[in-house]
């Protein structure tokens, strides 16, 4: 069952609110989905308080990872390269790139068990008790500083390739954190592949790197939760904008860290989690 708005107590929140959404509304989630999703700035947070914002239908959490249909489709057509290049090299003659390219594997499998791991036992819990508004305010503004702190203060760091296990076992666990709403997955990989002495490019590409598998494995397991009244013309349209404005996100990001930190992204954070508060006030 989605949650119950505190402030709003007519507000209902069922999963099969899927099926009251316009096709302009699924348009509209796709398109923030796929923006925050793959930019630092949290979408299960963004999924959850744009629709009571706008006095829309929240569609639930299963619509919510349907949506993650359209960032995988984003993430392979822009990561394509990455993972084609790593799939060669496994069977290179030169030894040194072998040997990368298995380590990387690895990396990613193990980094990708903590999240499997505690999104399955506890992603039930996630949706009925932490899908609070302000719990959702606090998130923004402190993973988001925490994000913007890691980079600031500490070294560039090194650009690699091939993170290292530790670098990339500490980004798996933290991709556990990303179950609170406000978090954000990629935001808070990020900070800790900054935190283990990655650059923001190395940090941000293994970041998309392993949010591939846990995407897939995701919509694996809630496609069973899809409302069955669900329009699939209005899930389709969801899915291309989120594909499509994915990609744009990915692009801007990975442009924005050749000439910038994650200050910007704190800003905004900081300013989204000021307006939740001030409309919970109103209401």
């Amino acid at each position: 069952m989605g949650p119950v708005l505190a402030c709003r107590p007519m507000l209902l929140l069922t999963p099969d609110a899927a099926g009251l959404l316009t096709p302009f509304q699924a348009f509209v989630l796709g398109a923030i989905q796929g923006l925050t999703e793959l930019l630092p700035v949290s979408s299960s947070a963004h999924l959850f308080v744009v629709p009571h914002l706008l006095g829309w239908p929240y569609a639930g959490l299963a619509f919510d990872v349907a949506l993650h249909g359209g960032t995988l489709i984003a993430l392979i057509i822009a990561f394509w390269k990455d993972w084609l290049s790593l799939f060669r090299n496994l069977f290179a003659s030169d030894p040194q790139l072998q040997r990368d390219s298995r380590a990387v594997w690895l990396q990613l499998v193990l980094a990708s068990i903590p999240a499997a791991i505690v999104g399955k036992l506890l992603g039930d819990v996630a949706e009925d008790k932490l899908r609070s508004m302000p719990l959702q305010a606090l998130m923004l503004f402190v993973f988001g500083g925490l994000l913007w702190a890691a980079d600031r203060f500490l070294p560039k760091g090194r650009d690699a390739a091939n993170p290292g296990l530790p670098a990339a076992l500490l980004m798996g666990f933290a991709q556990c954190l990303a179950l609170v709403p406000g978090v954000s997955r990629s935001g808070i990989t990020m900070t800790a592949g900054r935190t283990s002495g990655l650059s923001r490019l190395s940090a941000a590409r293994f970041s998309f790197l392993l949010a591939t598998p846990i995407t897939f494995g995701a919509l694996l397991l809630k496609a069973k939760d899809l409302p069955a009244d669900l329009d699939m013309k209005v899930l389709a349209i969801g899915v291309v904008s989120a594909a499509v404005f994915g990609i744009l996100a990915i692009r801007v990001l990975m442009g924005m860290l050749k000439r910038v930190g994650f200050g910007f992204f704190f800003a905004y954070r900081a300013v989204l989690a000021l307006v939740i508060l001030v409309w919970l006030r109103g209401h």
